[in-house]
């Protein structure tokens, strides 16, 4: 076989895996419901900004 088709090869199934990894993520993203998502980004926001700083 040659290089080229190896090659070939590859790329077909680097593509084929990246759309399988995209077709698993969305059908997870789709799962949720409109309030279970603004609760989760409610807790990330709450998560990210931590406890208030103390200034002197």
């Amino acid at each position: 076989m040659r290089w080229w088709k190896v090659a070939g090869l590859a790329g077909l199934a680097g593509v084929a895996a990246t759309g399988v990894v995209i077709a698993r993520g969305e059908r997870k993203r789709r799962a949720y419901s409109p309030d279970e998502i603004r609760e989760r980004l409610h807790a990330r926001v709450a998560e990210s900004a931590g406890p208030p700083e103390k200034s002197e």
